[in-house]
């Protein structure tokens, strides 16, 4: 395995495109994933290959350090899921305490098949965005869920794959902020305009902190971590 290689779970949000410039920074050779899920934000898989390029051509070397990406075809996920993510239901909370956005087994189908990429192609490092400080409670975004994954996968596929979960300990505004020191304005810029959260999959307003319905939970929390990080000083 390379051990200058990554490999990034990109879905063209603010998190992964955060983490998409973290990787550019430490590794010599980063590639991208993403998976077509049947998300009912689908716009998401329209803006990560302009977003992809914008970031990487911020400087000469992260250009250079730029490799393939990949997109995996998982719309099956979609179909046997009822959630608000993959059909059309109002978003709310379930009876088990978790929002109805969750949408069982994707993240482990997703560093699953990043595994398989990264064993194919000679990748050590997987990087995503997932997050135990501002999340919706998500069971598969946890941090005992990714270690137990790491475990499991170089298990399984007898490697020594190590899976990164650089904002995990961070929330929303340090997220912000962690782009700034990443990218500077630039990069915050480009993921302020280029990348896409909301849930809804709106994407004809531009509000100070990027596109979006503005009411739905992934608006709220970039909305209100757009707020601190405006606020905090630099």
């Amino acid at each position: 395995m390379d051990q200058n290689a990554a490999l990034v779970l990109f879905s063209g949000g603010q998190d992964s495109a955060t983490c998409l410039a973290w990787a550019l920074a430490r590794f010599e050779r980063v590639e991208t994933l993403g998976f077509d899920y049947g998300q009912r934000h689908r716009v998401e898989l329209d803006v990560r290959a302009p977003l992809r390029t914008d970031i990487a051509s911020l400087t000469p070397d992260w250009t250079d350090k730029l490799g393939e990406d990949h997109i995996i075809d998982l719309t099956v996920l979609g179909q046997i899921s009822e959630t608000a993510l993959t059909q059309n239901a109002a978003i709310a909370m379930q009876a088990n305490g978790l929002p109805n956005t969750f949408v069982p087994g994707r993240n482990l189908l997703f560093f699953t098949f990043a595994a398989a990429i990264a064993y194919r192609r000679g990748i050590k490092h997987i990087i995503t965005g997932v997050c135990e400080t501002d999340y919706s409670g998500y069971p598969d975004c946890r941090d005992d869920t990714v270690k137990a994954l790491q475990v499991a996968l170089n298990l399984g596929m007898e490697s020594r794959f190590v899976l990164h979960t650089p904002l995990m300990w961070i929330d929303k505004a340090q997220t912000w902020a962690l782009a700034r020191d990443l990218g500077g304005a630039a990069l915050v810029e480009a993921i302020r305009t280029g990348s896409h959260s909301c849930y809804q999959g709106t994407r004809e307003t531009l509000h100070p902190w990027g596109y979006g319905c503005g009411t739905c939970p992934a608006c709220e929390l970039r909305a209100q971590g757009w707020g601190r990080f405006q606020a905090s000083p630099v």
